[in-house]
């Protein structure tokens, strides 16, 4: 049964007094397009067998990988791993143009879980590149969907990860400009980016609605509502995960320091001692499991109780 499908339980504890509470804030965990990928993931090593190939990991979770590995899949960083006409699954996180026609010029049998908002990102990319736009582009320039959208029009585009590269930039105010982020930036921080973008190039044109997808937004606005009623935070999911990252980030700007952890065996558990109240919320790609995990550490070690 996979990691991420199996039966959660929750061991209350009692006879303690001043338990500490635990803050179990929604919505956390899976978003849609996480769903789908790990679905069709499933659905292809039932059809199919193995081997199954899937280039980068499918999300951006160690847990999910690992699971995923188990069972055999394989996961690679180049195309030149993947055995001519084997079947390959191109992540949640999207891949470049080139990356698909050298898929088809190796006969590699293809199945796309990209997310759907990626997608829709790469299409504005390129629609706005065939329309002679120079593109500014909000994110990290080495993640996996940022690399897959400049693939749509590398000589158009420009790749900006904080106000010090906005303020960096040259352009004439002649220049068709278009901006687009990547989906799973701090709400917040992306918001003021675009702001000082529209301030320096006020030609400048985006997207009628926001890139970052609404799970990434719903999941920082709850650590934004319930921060101020906890002392310390864990937020559930893998360094490697950006909507993760933004949620601790969003923790520690509060004022609430913060624990990124894989799993419950990652919690510094002498850090808790005399705690009151800890918030739990998990990234967009970490199973639920996980989450009850930390809570049930947290219930053993200090009787801590849900509110």
């Amino acid at each position: 049964m996979p990691l991420y499908d199996r039966p959660l339980y929750v061991r209350i504890v009692t006879g303690y007094h001043h338990a500490m509470r635990i803050l179990l804030i929604e919505p956390r965990g899976f978003c849609a397009g996480v769903t789908r990928a790990v679905q069709s993931l499933e659905n292809a090593i039932a059809q199919f067998g193995m081997p199954i190939y899937v280039y980068h990991e499918i999300v951006h979770n160690n847990s999910i990988v690992n699971a995923f590995r188990s069972k055999g899949v394989i996961f690679v960083d180049s195309l030149d791993e993947v055995p001519e006409g084997a079947r390959l699954m191109f992540s949640a996180h999207g891949v470049s143009p080139d990356i698909r026609k050298t898929a088809a010029q190796r006969s590699l049998q293809t199945i796309d879980a990209t997310c759907p908002l990626v997608d829709k990102v790469h299409q504005s990319a390129l629609e706005y590149a065939r329309n002679g736009y120079k593109i500014i582009l909000l994110g990290h320039r080495n993640h996996d969907e940022v690399v897959g959208v400049v693939g749509e029009a590398p000589h158009s585009i420009w790749v900006v990860e904080n106000e010090a590269e906005i303020n960096a930039l040259s352009f004439d105010k002649d220049d068709k400009l278009a901006y687009l982020t990547q989906t799973t930036l701090a709400v917040g921080e992306t918001f003021h980016q675009i702001e000082r973008l529209k301030e320096r190039f006020p030609q400048i044109v985006g997207p009628s609605q926001s890139n970052i997808c609404d799970a990434t937004q719903s999941r920082q606005d709850a650590i934004r509502e319930h921060c101020p009623k906890a002392d310390i935070a864990i937020v559930v999911g893998s360094e490697s995960s950006s909507n993760t990252r933004r949620l601790a980030e969003q923790a520690e700007k509060l004022g609430v320091r913060s624990f990124l952890v894989d799993s419950a065996e990652e919690i510094p558990i002498h850090e808790f001692s005399g705690t009151e109240t800890v918030l739990i919320t998990a990234g967009a790609s970490a199973p639920e499991c996980l989450v009850q995990g930390c809570v049930e550490l947290l219930q053993r070690q200090f009787g801590a109780v849900l509110t």
